[in-house]
């Protein structure tokens, strides 16, 4: 191999490389959308359930404070909702970039773009946090 085919390769070699950092860096991304979430989520369910047993046993009459914690629950599942919809379309864009770059022979096509398990674990949170709030509107579930 002469040195410009060695430095075509290592180019090529860079430029994949580059695309599993890009890929990565939107799991990350994906994992604070996640963090963040499930803080709002979590502590809108601990207030809902904390004000409910006050008014369970009569010490409270006002339920503004159990409205509060549902809208922390329905503010964390919109916020996963976006980061969600967000890194979909982003890998999107950058498989299809990928899949041109390696159409045009401009990077080699054998490292494997898997599923993110980061997705799979923010789609499991959402259901979750869906079934929070239908038990908390509606009294039923694992959550009412």
């Amino acid at each position: 191999m002469n040195e410009a085919e060695t430095s075509t390769e290592l180019s090529s070699k860079r430029t994949g490389m580059s695309f599993q950092r890009t890929r990565m860096s939107a799991d990350r991304t994906l994992m604070s959308v996640i963090r963040t979430s499930l803080s709002l989520i979590g502590f809108g369910f601990t207030i809902f359930q904390f004000f409910a047993k006050l008014k369970a046993a009569g010490t409270l009459e006002n339920g503004s404070p159990r409205s509060f914690g549902l809208a922390l629950v329905v503010i964390g599942v919109g916020m996963l909702i976006v980061g969600i919809v967000y890194h979909l379309q982003f890998m999107s864009g950058l498989r299809d970039e990928r899949r041109e770059m390696v159409v045009n022979g401009l990077i080699h096509g054998q490292s494997r773009f898997p599923v993110s398990f980061t997705m799979i674990i923010a789609v499991l949170l959402l259901m979750t946090g869906l079934v929070a709030i239908v038990g908390m509107t509606f009294g039923i579930g694992p959550f009412g």
